[in-house]
């Protein structure tokens, strides 16, 4: 069986995880980092999962992507408002006829990466795991952890399910990582946002928790208004997202353990919010197609109001 090797663009909460477990299944992966390249490169990644704790002591750290090997897969996990560094990330790493596998949050991401290399396949994972970065290489996975993956054509037409998905999904299952392959990738980005778009937006504007937001008879409420919103929009781009799954969100975030957001932990460590890619582009598609988001542009207005003032 051939063995991919793998690099992780953004080795925090999400990547740090994913790749961890990719290695430990005996995958070579290779990282990039930033402030954390020291204490990985000379402690390795501590992984405090509610699956198993394990620890990887010698990892294949970088803090400069030019010294790093050519890989099959690369792992864009970033988060989106870094997405300028990818024209200079992206090239030097991934091999031709590779794949980049971009685990981000947002609408219109894979569409980004599209623009700055060639002849590779694009691939958009939507990642469904409560994991906190708690120290320099020292992550915490509280729960979940499935990714649902689907590859990116232009315009986001269905092309099914492709041989490098089948791929990808064979190295995530193999590293215990539960993972769905999708046949309509905007659908999924869309699904993903019925999620992302509430309770990343209330908790900051709120200074709540997921279980402070489901307690609340009122702020109940607007969750779940603001998930029919998300529906609209996915419906003026010709998806259907059934009631059904609205409820299975609800239900999934009340069982959840309580949860501070990652928008939340960005807003309190004064770094700039992921705002257009989970929010602004959503509205803006959506009232290309004639249909306004009113509550989601609300969200949008105050949350930029809320990231200017943090970053004065």
């Amino acid at each position: 069986m051939v063995k991919r090797t793998y690099a992780i663009l953004g080795t925090g909460a999400l990547g740090g995880f994913y790749g961890a477990k990719l290695q430990k299944s005996g995958l070579e992966v290779h990282y990039l980092l930033k402030s954390d390249y020291q204490q990985v490169r000379e402690n390795g990644l501590i992984i405090e999962s509610k699956d198993g704790d394990f620890t990887l002591p010698q990892v294949n750290a970088y803090n400069n992507v030019e010294k790093m090997p050519q890989c099959d897969v690369v792992i864009v996990s970033l988060k989106t408002t870094q997405n300028q560094l990818l024209r200079d990330l992206l090239p030097p790493i991934v091999k031709d006829n590779g794949t980049v596998l971009v685990l981000q949050n947002g609408l219109d991401i894979e569409a980004e990466v599209a623009e700055i290399v060639r002849n590779v396949s694009i691939i958009g994972g939507l990642c469904f795991l409560c994991s906190n970065k708690v120290a320099p290489g020292h992550i915490h996975h509280l729960d979940y952890g499935q990714i649902a993956l689907g590859e990116y054509t232009s315009n986001y037409q269905s092309i099914g399910i492709t041989q490098k998905m089948r791929e990808v999904t064979a190295d995530f299952e193999n590293a215990g990582i539960s993972i769905e392959p999708l046949e309509d990738l905007l659908l999924g980005r869309w699904k993903k946002l019925v999620w992302n778009i509430p309770y990343n937006g209330l908790s900051v504007i709120l200074d709540a928790r997921t279980d402070e937001l489901m307690a609340d008879i009122h702020t109940r409420q607007l969750v779940e208004n603001l998930m029919w919103e998300v529906a609209a929009g996915a419906k003026s781009t010709g998806r259907i997202i059934p009631e059904s799954f609205i409820q299975t969100m609800l239900d999934y975030t009340v069982k959840m353990k309580p949860y501070r957001t990652s928008m939340k932990i960005d807003f309190d460590e004064c770094r700039p919010l992921e705002i257009e890619a989970i929010f602004g582009n959503p509205f803006r598609k959506a009232e290309a197609a004639g249909v306004t988001l009113q509550q989601i542009r609300c969200l949008y207005q105050q949350l930029k109001f809320l990231d200017l003032r943090m970053r004065k």
